[in-house]
């Protein structure tokens, strides 16, 4: 294949030089497992574009594992080339340094996909014609840009004609991952000439691999990190949303493994990539869910011993476009097709010099459904309401109702973010689509979790409803209270576009559930206004606010010769705790907690994001506070303070304490 652009042969050619042996090795595993393997080429139908990406780039000899669960941002010195049926080949974008993952037009005739011009450039989105002519820039002066895709027409109510968008990966906004310094990137969206630019998702974490689904909508990938119940680093899983970036849901349930992505759609069901642990291409096994019941029809499609899968892709008959290489890696990422009815692959093309994975079909298909649109980018509200809060999954006999859950705290998620041009940040991060390449190792200690900041504390009404008005764009996490403060149930981070009315039906009630004909309490009131200015938004920092109650209130029971923990707290002249006593001092709360096993992500005495389940909240209440969903922890026993030894705790003071963990217990806020 010529690396200029020419033309030549490439079905027989390339399968010929390196699918034989490719071949040999990979049917004695699939036939073990019950994948077929087809002894001949796949006769392709339609032209096919692939990404070919040279081996040993520097995505394969970077990456180290154990950082996070991002898949490398490879691309490097890739190219787009156009498989022909007639058994020609060329390479579209040799006039680029690098190129990557196209998307075709619904009328077949034009492709979007991401390049560089040179190697210092960054990452935009360009638009092509499928014979390589027509070449336009779309993106500009962004940051990074990958991932690109096609929407449909977009309407709102004001305009006097809808208009076409495409969808692309970005860190324009300039964050950093909650969990690994790398970018964290979003959804955006834009026109067609590069105008209207619009963030769509809000996570605190990294967004990724977006697909247009029939509907309209978007599926895509979504690195979830709210909380430490997955452990250290927690998943990705796939989510849904609209087009402007409203109604954002789980698709797949929390099942399967830990790491799912690339997700597509053909033949009535959603496949993605799974795996357990992050590889440097980001490959795995197949699962799959069907798009008229996603919640309750999770299932495997192949297994670790097939071989790992990548980039998944439909083809007009119900059949899948996926790259697949040996777990091994001792060979590159070959093309194939398969046939989910058969369970049988197929070769398409494997160059032994290249990855050819990223591929599309180039054929004509039905436009989705077109989206109108509520969103009103100058109305820096929105509303967030609530049917009834006690619809769960959990039941009356777990002791989850109106005896538990009081009120409801609004928190804000504080992003952390990029330094700028010039300074050092906190380490380059591992994460994917047009960030850095580093291997930062495990999380630190500090901080177990991002920044929050209280944004309020509304009641709920007696049947469970709430609304409430909010910053729109805006991370948001909501957490059910219980008499004491204490969260007993909280979302992940949520959000609603400008002046966007989002909605849920309870608290992590079935999805599949219609709920019932009235209108709640709340919706016949005004909205709760939680919009404090953010001067007024309030974190709870461990240094500022809780050190001088630990050393007036606590430290004379735990001196180096009282009980444990021992806390050792040097002071500086003016009697104020030294800062590098308080540094250890938190790091005591929350160092590992040797009945936790190996990894464990929560404390001895502390679990960030989680209060109730904390000894040392049992310390003060005097009682293990932990609820019967907790499993194990509510089997506890509590260590309650001697009342005869000190001045007990103002309720005040106990109300800080178990805010300071529900609000990830950070050491210090930003600024002091």
């Amino acid at each position: 294949m010529s690396a200029g652009g020419g033309s030549e042969p490439w079905g027989r050619a390339c399968w010929d030089r390196a699918g034989l042996l490719l071949y040999t090795a990979f049917v004695a595993v699939g036939v073990a497992q019950g994948i077929e393997i087809a002894p001949r080429p796949a006769e392709l139908r339609h032209a096919v574009l692939v990404t070919q990406l040279p081996v040993g780039s520097s995505g394969e000899q970077a990456f180290r594992p154990g950082a996070g669960l991002l898949r490398f941002a490879y691309g490097d010195g890739a190219r787009i080339v156009r498989l022909d049926p007639n058994g020609t080949a060329q390479v579209l974008t040799a006039g680029f340094h690098s190129a990557a993952e196209p998307d075709v037009s619904f009328d077949g005739k034009r492709f979007l996909f991401a390049a560089k011009r040179t190697a210092t450039d960054q990452w935009n989105i360009y638009e092509m014609a499928i014979d390589g002519s027509a070449v336009r820039q779309i993106t500009r002066a962004m940051g990074d840009c990958r991932c690109p895709g096609y929407q449909s027409t977009q309407y709102v109510i004001t305009a006097t004609e809808p208009w076409y968008q495409i969808t692309f990966v970005g860190t324009r906004h300039g964050w950093l991952n909650e969990a690994a310094p790398g970018p964290a990137t979003a959804l955006y969206s834009c026109r067609l000439d590069g105008s209207e630019v619009k963030r769509l998702t809000y996570n605190l974490s990294s967004d990724y691999d977006p697909v247009i689904m029939w509907d309209g909508r978007l599926l895509y990938a979504s690195w979830q990190r709210a909380t430490l119940e997955h452990g250290l680093w927690g998943r990705i899983r796939i989510f849904g949303v609209n087009t402007d970036g409203s109604d954002y849901a789980a698709y797949v349930p929390d099942v399967g493994r830990r790491i799912q992505h690339m997700p597509c759609t053909t033949g009535g069901l959603a496949v993605f990539v799974e795996s357990d642990r992050p590889l440097w291409d980001g490959a795995g096994t197949l699962a799959a869910v069907e798009i008229r019941r996603p919640w309750k029809t999770y299932r495997p499609l192949t297994t670790e011993a097939d071989g790992l899968f990548h980039s998944p892709a439909p083809l007009p008959d119900g059949s899948l476009l996926v790259a697949w290489r040996p777990r091994d890696g001792s060979r590159t990422h070959g093309l194939y097709r398969f046939d989910l009815a058969r369970n049988r692959l197929e070769p398409v093309l494997d160059d032994p010099g290249f990855h050819d994975f990223h591929a599309k079909a180039v054929y004509s298909r039905e436009e989705p459904d077109g989206r109108s649109s509520v969103v009103s980018e100058q109305d820096p509200h929105a509303k967030l309401y609530c049917l009834n809060v006690f619809e769960s999954d959990l039941s009356a006999r777990q002791g989850f109702g109106p005896a538990v859950a009081r009120r409801l705290r609004v928190v804000e998620g504080v992003p952390r973010r990029l330094a700028p041009a010039g300074e050092s940040s906190a380490g380059t991060g591992q994460a994917e689509h047009g960030s850095g390449s580093g291997s930062p190792g495990p999380p630190a200690l500090e901080p177990p979790l991002a920044l929050r900041r209280i944004l309020g504390e509304v009641p709920i009404e007696k049947d469970g409803s709430f609304t409430l008005e909010v910053p729109a764009n805006t991370p948001l996490e909501l957490q059910l209270l219980d008499d004491n403060g204490l969260a007993v149930r909280r979302c992940g981070w949520i959000w609603a576009r400008s002046h966007q009315a989002q909605g849920c039906i309870g608290c992590h009630e079935d999805p599949e559930l219609s709920p019932e004909n009235y209108v709640p309490e709340a919706l016949r009131k005004d909205a709760v206004p939680v919009t404090p200015p953010v001067a007024s938004r309030r974190a709870v920092d461990f240094r500022r606010d809780l050190v001088p109650i630990i050393a007036a209130k606590c430290a004379g029971c735990h001196d180096a010769a009282g009980s444990p923990p021992r806390l050792e707290l040097a002071r500086l002249p003016s009697g104020e705790v030294a800062p590098d006593a308080a540094r250890r001092l938190y790091e005591v709360l929350l160092g590992p907690d040797p009945a936790g096993g190996e990894g464990t992500p929560w404390g001895r005495y502390v679990h960030p994001g989680r209060a109730r389940t904390s000894p040392l909240v049992w310390h003060m209440f005097g009682r293990n506070t932990s609820r019967p969903w907790d499993g194990a922890w509510g089997q506890r026993q509590a260590k309650p303070i001697d009342p005869g030894r000190l001045e007990p705790l103002s309720e005040s003071e106990r109300r800080m304490f178990v805010e300071w963990i529900d609000l990830g217990a950070v050491f210090e806020s930003p600024g002091k």
